[in-house]
Parts: structure tokens; sequence; C-alpha cells
């Protein structure tokens, strides 16, 4: 989720030293369209975003062919390691003053990176309503496009598309006529069980990984008494308390765990890969359609097969905002407009490209642009859309944080 993670110590510092009284710089009206098209002509726009997976690297590049072809707007892509790098540069320029001029113009973003810019006004916006295409995901009627983490977008990000944790393995080893594991576990709780019946076989990414921390919360909502607790800011709850019943399952699973516990792979690619070469029997992604394109790919065997939990799993939209001190705020709204197209979504949903999933209200669209999102059901790694109605919405941001502090303290070095 491969998606954006923490804010960083060092933008923690600086952020004493902002100003907020600074001017904003000047920016075309996204309501006038046609003056944001003609302004957009010819910038450059430095999209900022996570570069940890090739599919993701080469459909931001197909991206930037379409974006030069069709805008006169060349888009370069920033590859990000942790997205908290990218929002402390803008923390950093903001306090020397620089509100006109800035190093990124769009950041692919979301969860507690989005409501610490927000807060501290980072953002520009609010856009995402006015963007032609935005109107095509229907969100009076999908309110999660217009909610990040429990907190309104209120117009300041754009949604992009869409994750849910899915589970896959491989067949072959569980469930099939011959495999030796009758079952994957079907919740959390039997996930404890069946690693201890098949130690090494399953793991999860390091936290502060972004899939690792998003297993931590998953686990959390399925084990603790106050499920409530984590919909509100995290200082207003006994965090001991209400994350008790973590520590205790983790400290009983992790003996069992690839390695034994002791090394976690660094992120869900490098989980991928684990399955693939048949070190892992079990494993999970925040990309329902993901097991589905590496069978595709051969990345992963034909016998793979996805489920999601019995109780559902987490899932949540992911964004792209647009810096305050953006110079390229014209070239910005051009290619957040178009990453909502039905064009840029169907490719992007296209087993062959990447697999993410659309945040276009399919069913609303012309039944030949539909016809655009048809999914490869013969892929047998293919989750039908039906299993993903069971959708566990995301802890309020501020959990995040405290769950990746305690987690390195507890756990690192060990």
């Amino acid at each position: 989720m491969p998606h954006p993670s923490r804010f960083a110590a060092t933008a923690s510092a600086a952020l004493v030293t902002l100003s907020l009284a600074a001017p904003l710089a000047a920016a075309p009206d996204p309501a006038d369209w046609e003056a944001v098209r003609e302004a957009a002509r010819g910038q450059t726009v430095y999209w900022n975003a996570w570069g940890g997976d090739t599919r993701t690297n080469d459909y931001i590049a197909w991206v930037a062919e379409r974006l030069a072809a069709k805008h006169d707007v060349e888009v370069v892509h920033v590859k990000l390691d942790d997205t908290s790098s990218a929002v402390s540069r803008v923390v950093a320029e903001k306090a020397a003053g620089n509100d006109s001029d800035g190093s990124i113009d769009l950041i692919w973003i979301n969860g507690e990176n989005f409501a610490a810019m927000k807060q501290r006004d980072l953002l520009y916006g609010p856009f995402a309503e006015a963007l032609p295409h935005f109107a095509l995901t229907r969100p009076q009627a999908n309110p999660e496009v217009v909610t990040d983490f429990t907190l309104p977008t209120e117009g300041y990000e754009s949604p992009w598309g869409k994750a849910q944790i899915t589970f896959y393995y491989d067949s072959e080893e569980i469930g099939g006529d011959s495999a030796e594991i009758e079952t994957p576990p079907a919740s959390i709780e039997a996930l404890l069980d069946w690693a201890e019946a098949n130690p090494g076989r399953f793991t999860y990414p390091r936290v502060p990984d972004f899939t690792g921390s998003t297993f931590l919360k998953q686990a959390l909502i399925a084990l603790t008494d106050e499920r409530e607790a984590l919909y509100a800011p995290v200082e207003a709850s006994d965090f001991t308390a209400v994350t008790a019943p973590l520590w205790d399952y983790l400290d009983a699973l992790h003996p069992h765990l690839w390695r034994s516990g002791r090394q976690f792979p660094a992120s869900g690619p490098e989980l991928r890969s684990l399955m693939g070469n048949g070190e892992l029997s079990l494993a999970f992604t925040f990309y329902p359609s993901e097991p589905a394109a590496a069978v595709a790919d051969h990345e992963l065997p034909p016998s793979t097969r996805s489920y999601v939990l019995d109780e559902g799993t987490l899932g949540n939209v992911h964004f792209v905002a647009i810096p305050f001190n953006s110079p390229h705020k014209a070239g910005a709204l051009v290619l957040a407009n178009f990453l909502l197209s039905p064009e840029a979504q169907a490719h992007k949903q296209d087993l062959a490209v990447w697999g993410d999933r659309t945040v276009l209200d399919v069913a609303h669209l012309p039944a030949d642009t539909r016809a655009l999102f048809d999914l490869d059901e013969s892929n047998p790694a293919m989750l039908p859309a039906t299993a993903l109605g069971k959708t566990l919405a995301e802890p309020h941001p501020s959990w995040m944080d405290a769950l990746e502090a305690a987690w390195q303290a507890r756990y690192v070095g060990e």
C-alpha cells in the first residue's frame, strides 16, 4: 500500500518553526478546467510515489507517456522508499519560507501522513471535487473515496485506488486432494494455530513497512475487546490495555514464523518472492489482485489461491495530494484527473499491468466503458469481487504510529 507511511522525526522538529501565516503559491482555479489545462501545458510534474514494486513503477511510466501525449505535461516519478521523506521535505521547505517553489508537485499518500500534512496546512486545496473525472467515483454512494483513516478528506486529496488485505496460499500444499494441510486459517486466532502446526511457513513484513503495520491493525481489530477505541485518537484510550491482547498474540506467534521470527521480509513484494520460491505456504497482500497478477507473470505457481478472513479484512482507499507550495499545480491537477479517468483506472486494474482495484463506481458507467473493467475470472488465483464485501474500516491514523513504536520497542533486536 506499498501504501504511504511514517511522519519522520526530523519533520516533527521542523514543525516548531513553521509560519502558518505564510501566503500560498498562486494557482489556477480548479473550477475553470480549460484554464487549468492550458496552464498545465509545458509543465513538469514531480510525482513523489513509492517505488518499491516493478508493476507500480511501470504503471507510473505509462501514465507519464499518456500525459506527455495528451496534455504536453512531463511527469517525473521521484521514487520513494518511505513517503515520510517527501513529507519531511515539504515541512522543511515551509520552515525555510519556501511557499511557492517547492520540489514536490504530487504525493501518493494516505493515512497518518495525510492527517499530519492537513493539520499543518501543508496541502493545496480543496481541489478533488473540481476534477472532471471525480464525479465517476459517486462519492455520495461511496464514502470511502472521501474518507481517509476515519478523517474526511475535504477535497485535499484525490482517490486513486483501493486496497484490502487478501490472503493467498499454494493449494498444492493447503487444501488440495494431496495436500498435507487441509484448509487455510480463516481467522486471526486460527492463524496462530496454523502457524504452530506449520512452523516457518508464514510471516509478515517488518514493521514499519506499511503491509506489516497493517497486519498489526488487522490482528488488533480481531483480538481487542475495545474495538471502538481504535476509531478515536489513541490519546483518548488506555493504549496498554487496548493492545495487550495483540502483544500476547505476537509473542506466541513469532517463534513459529519464517526464520523463527528472528528476521522479517522487508516488504510485501519480498513476501511474494518468498511465496514464489517455496519458502512460505501462506502469505497476504494489500492488493487483492496481486496474487492473480503474479500467477500471470509466472512469479507464483498456478496452484495459488486467494481468500479473505471470515470476519473480513482491513481495507482503504489510497490517494494523491498536492503540496501547498507546488510550483506546477495546474500540471498536478491534470495528472490527478487523468488518474481518475476510465482509461487510466482500467489500465491500472488490468492484471497484466498492476491489478490495483478501481475507485470508480463501475456499475454506473456507460456499458461500453464498463466492459473495460471486466476481470479475468479464468485466473484461478483471482479473488471474486463478491469476496471483498467484508471490509473492515481503518483505525484513526494516530494508532499506526503508536503501534509501530510499540512493536519496535518490543521486538527490534530480538
